[in-house]
C-alpha cells in the first residue's frame, strides 16, 4: 500500500516524483514535529531507514511529507488540525508536547509516538501493555537513566556535591523525571537544585541561578526549548565553567561536554514498525508501548579542555563516541 506523510518542505519535489511514478491506493499520513527540521536530520533519516527495512521505497510505494513547527509550540494545534482536515490515516508524533496537540485536535486516526517520557502519566494510554485508545508507539522512559547520568558526572567531577538540574516545568512528564533524579541524587549524596527554564529568555537567568547556588555541574533535562537553544546552553556552560551532562547526543556534537541517554534515532527507526502494522490492519489499542533498548554515551574532549577538566580514562573507555 502506498502512503503519504504530509509536509511543508518538500511538496514540489514529492509531487514531481508522484507524477513520474503514479501510485495506486495511496493513503495519507502525517508526521508532526515541534523542533526545526534541520535539528533532527539524523532522526528523520532513521525513520526513513526503518521504513526502507520494511520494504517502503520513496517514489514507488511511499511519499513522505513532514510538518515542522520550527520551534513554535503554539503552531502545533494548527498543524495537527490541518492534518486532520487532510484526512490522514496515521500521524507520527515526536515528543509529549506534539502528541498532546494531536490528541487535543480530536483526531480519531491512529497516532504513533516516536517517544514519550511518561505515556501513562501524560494520559495518552491506559497502560504500556494495552494502550486502549488510538495512541501507541515508544516510550523514552528508562528508570535508572538519571542515576547513571549523575554517576558519570561524579566520576568526571570527583568532588561533586551540588548539581543544578536545568529543565522546564511546562514539559509533560518532567515531574516524574525530576523525582527520579532527586532519588538518584540522594543515593549519591549530591544536592540537587532544580532551575526552571520555560522559554529561551529564561536560559541565561537559569545559569546565573545555578552559579549563585554554587553548582559544581549542570544536568540538562529534556525539552524542546533547550534543544532548539542548545548552542546558547552550551556556551553558557562553558562561560560559567560548569561541566554539563546532556540527555541527547546533539548537544555534544555541537560542543557540549557529555551526554548519556536514549538513542532517539533508534526509537524513530522502530516507530516505522508501528506504522507498518497499522497499515496492515492492527489497532493502536492492541499494540504495546515499547521501551528504549539502546543507550549511548558521548564525550567531547574539546569541551573538557575549555573548562580545564580531565576525563578519566575509564570513563572514556565506556564512551560510544569521543570527539577530539
Amino acid at each position: 500500500m502506498g502512503w503519504i506523510f504530509c509536509s511543508v518542505h518538500s511538496a514540489h519535489r514529492v509531487r514531481a516524483m508522484a507524477e513520474a511514478q503514479p501510485l495506486t491506493k495511496v493513503s495519507r499520513k502525517g508526521y508532526l514535529q515541534v523542533t526545526p527540521s534541520a535539528s533532527v536530520v539524523a532522526r528523520t533519516e532513521a525513520f526513513r531507514q526503518g521504513l526502507r527495512e520494511l520494504g517502503y521505497v520513496e517514489g514507488q510505494n511511499i511519499l513522505i511529507e513532514w510538518r515542522f513547527a520550527e520551534g513554535k509550540a503554539d503552531r502545533l494545534s494548527f498543524l495537527a488540525a490541518e492534518l486532520a482536515r487532510l484526512k490522514v490515516e496515521v500521524i507520527v508524533t515526536s515528543g509529549p508536547t506534539v502528541t498532546r496537540s494531536a490528541k487535543e485536535a480530536n483526531i480519531a486516526v491512529p497516532i504513533v509516538m516516536t517517544f514519550d517520557n511518561d505515556p501513562v502519566g501524560n494520559g495518552f494510554v491506559s497502560s504500556l501493555a494495552r494502550p486502549g485508545g488510538n495512541i501507541t508507539g515508544l516510550s523514552s522512559l528508562a528508570v535508572d537513566i538519571s542515576g547513571k547520568q549523575l554517576e558519570l558526572l561524579k566520576e568526571v567531577v570527583p568532588k561533586l556535591s551540588r548539581v543544578a538540574a536545568l529543565g522546564s516545568s511546562a514539559i509533560p512528564g518532567n515531574a516524574q523525571v525530576i523525582q527520579e533524579t532527586e532519588l538518584a541524587a540522594r543515593a549519591l549524596e549530591v544536592n540537587l537544585q532544580y532551575v526552571d527554564a520555560r522559554g529561551s529568555k529564561d536560559i541565561e537567568a537559569a545559569f546565573r541561578t545555578a552559579s549563585r547556588g554554587r553548582a559544581d555541574a549542570v544536568l540538562v533535562l529534556a525539552g524542546p526549548v533547550l534543544v532548539i537553544n542548545r548552542k546558547q546552553v552550551i556556551d553558557l556552560a562553558v562561560k560559567n565553567r560548569l561541566p554539563a551532562m546532556y540527555y541527547r547526543r546533539e548537544f555534544v556534537e555541537d560542543g557540549g561536554l557529555m551526554s548519556y541517554g536514549v538513542n532517539f534515532a533508534d526509537l524513530d527507526r522502530r516507530a516505522a514498525t508501528y506504522v507498518d502494522k497499522i497499515l496492515k490492519g492492527a489497532k493502536p489499542a492492541d499494540l504495546p508501548i515499547e521501551r528504549p533498548t539502546k543507550f549511548e554515551l558521548l564525550i567531547n574532549l574539546k569541551a573538557a579542555k575549555q573548562i580545564g577538566l580531565t576525563i578519566p580514562p575509564n570513563v572514556l573507555a565506556r564512551a560510544d563516541k569521543v570527539i577530539k
